[in-house]
């Protein structure tokens, strides 16, 4: 079960043939991430912990079942970066981040019955290029409410690759699941061949 609402995740999952349910994590992302940054927590173990908590809370109502959490956290030195909330704000970011290198990172968890049986994050360093106000303005045009539904504003996969001059990383962990350290574990449970 995948506990996401991510379409970039399930595509992922698709094309790796791996068979899915979509649940819905009952969490307060925003109080779990508010908790363990006053306790001292980066932006990777915030992405640890908010993959683990939503793993946990879906797992709760389907008792016996693999729940998949995942979380991605975008840091730009030692700011954190969320959804945009608006079309103003997403300009806010992309200018922010233009010629300059920040990190995504993305974080899995498994939980069954209450459990987490296992859980890491992977981290990803992209490099935007020098955006000018006309060529964000294109951009935001070009993707509409797109921007509002990833943490940096942009889809890589998609018409957000023009904004980069350097990607380092894996490809599935920029795009929220790192994919080869699930499918080794699964490999490993023996739910995969």
């Amino acid at each position: 079960m995948l506990a996401s609402k991510s379409a970039a995740r399930r595509a992922l999952l698709d094309a790796a043939r791996i068979p899915f349910e979509v649940v819905v994590a009952a969490i307060d992302e925003r109080a779990v991430e508010e908790v363990a940054r006053a306790q001292g927590s980066g932006p990777k173990q915030v992405a640890v912990l908010l993959a683990r908590e939503k793993a946990l809370s879906a797992a709760a109502d389907h008792p016996g079942r693999l729940v998949l959490g995942a979380d991605q956290t975008l840091a730009f030195g030692e700011e954190a970066f969320h959804k945009p909330e608006s079309r103003a704000a997403g300009r806010a970011q992309l200018q922010r981040l233009s010629g300059a290198t920040h990190e995504l990172h993305s974080a899995i968890a498994l939980a069954r019955d209450g459990e987490i049986v296992f859980s890491l994050a992977d981290s990803a360093h992209l490099t935007m290029r020098v955006l000018t106000p006309e060529v964000i303005d294109t951009y935001l045009d070009a993707v509409g409410d797109a921007i509002l539904t990833s943490v940096g504003g942009y889809q890589l996969e998609g018409l957000g690759i023009h904004l980069f001059e350097k990607v380092e990383g894996a490809h599935s962990t920029i795009l929220g699941l790192p994919l080869l350290p699930l499918l080794a574990f699964l490999r490993h449970e023996g739910a995969l061949i």
